[in-house]
C-alpha cells in the first residue's frame, strides 16, 4: 500500500501525461502535491492504472475513488 503522496510523486517523477479528475475539476498531479494538506497526503491509497486512485480504508479495503485518472489531450 501507498501513500496519497507518494502514487503523486511517481506519477510526476514519470512525468505520467494523465490528468485527475475529483469530481470538479483536472488537476496535474504536481498541482496536487503543492494544493493538498500532509494529513490527506497521507492517506493510504491505491491506483488502478489508467482508472482511478481510491482510498483504503482502515480493514484494508477499496474506499472512496479519490480521483479519476484521464489521458491528457
Amino acid at each position: 500500500m501507498m501513500s496519497l503522496k507518494e502514487i503523486l510523486t511517481k506519477l510526476a517523477q514519470d512525468n505520467e501525461p494523465v490528468l485527475l479528475n475529483d469530481g470538479n475539476q483536472d488537476w496535474d498531479a504536481n498541482e496536487l502535491l503543492e494544493k493538498l494538506s500532509e494529513p490527506r497526503l497521507k492517506t493510504t491509497a491505491h491506483i488502478q492504472a489508467g482508472m482511478y486512485i481510491a482510498e483504503i480504508d482502515p480493514k484494508g479495503y477499496l474506499g472512496r475513488i479519490l480521483y479519476r485518472v484521464k489521458e491528457k489531450a
